[in-house]
């Protein structure tokens, strides 16, 4: 069995894939801690054989694979539109396999490995992702960055995704400004801007106000994802990889919109 330094050391990443695969801080954090009690329980689950990054992933999928629920698509008839029906069919299985490589980075063999499956049907798995995530409704987007470059690259990730910009803020005070005239259906936010503002502050402030799906973006993922306090479920780490900014954008979509279509069916 790994040591805990070696479980502490990767955690914070599991923390992050599980939030993306579930939508929420708690929902994922609770699939992580059933993660760890499966270890501590029987630590012959990992094989001296398999690093330990790969055979912690592997135990958490396992776990999050044997809920019939988190296997099962949304057939919901009543959603409103064919985009909302689209978003409900994204399958789980390719979800994983993309989240796998695009946000933690591993290789196709590794990801493999953890979803049980050959590497030529990890591959496929990726590409299905890819066909069904862009199929996605676009939206517009404010970037809150401060560093400029940055903020450039975002720019145009999100353009190539076929979303708008509405703006880029660099400030909190500006943040709030451009949001309010222009309510975005996305917000990609740098936790830390340089001016000593927050862009965590600012969206607190935002989301007082209307609903929306928010990307966070930092250089030091592990101080907000220490489970002591409210944090970010969406979570992009810098330096970042095109494919992460699509994955963790694809995700907070498809969870906002299945939530806002259950809301209606719901009140229908």
């Amino acid at each position: 069995m790994p040591s805990s330094q070696t479980i502490a050391t990767y955690l914070p990443y599991l923390r992050r894939y599980a939030r993306a695969l579930a939508g929420s801080q708690v929902s994922g954090d609770a699939y992580v801690a059933a993660t760890l009690e499966a270890l501590l329980e029987d630590p012959s689950v990992v094989s001296d054989a398999v690093p330990p990054r790969v055979a912690l992933f592997q135990i958490f999928t396992r776990i999050w694979n044997s809920l019939t629920i988190n296997g099962a698509t949304d057939h919901t008839d009543n959603a409103s539109s064919s985009d909302d029906r689209r978003l409900g069919h994204i399958t789980p299985l390719p979800r994983q396999a993309f989240l796998l490589a695009s946000l933690e980075g591993f290789s196709e063999e590794e990801a493999a490995q953890i979803l049980t499956v050959d590497i030529a049907t990890q591959r496929k798995l990726v590409e299905d992702a890819g066909r069904e995530m862009a199929s996605e409704i676009a939206t517009s987007v404010l970037i809150i960055e401060d560093e400029e470059l940055i903020a450039i690259d975002l720019e145009h990730l999100v353009t190539n995704l076929g979303h708008t910009t509405v703006g880029t803020a660099c400030t909190h005070g500006q943040a709030v400004a451009l949001a309010r005239v222009k309510q975005p259906g996305l917000i990609l936010a740098d936790i830390q801007l340089a001016d000593g503002s927050s862009g965590l502050d600012a969206v607190n402030e935002l989301l007082d106000s209307f609903t929306v799906p928010v990307v966070f973006i930092t250089a030091y993922p592990e101080r907000f994802l220490t489970g002591e306090r409210p944090e970010p479920a969406f979570l992009i780490t810098k330096p970042f990889a095109p494919a992460m900014v699509s994955a963790v954008i694809s995700q907070a979509l498809f969870f906002q919109r299945n939530a806002t279509r259950r809301k209606r069916t719901a009140s229908a």
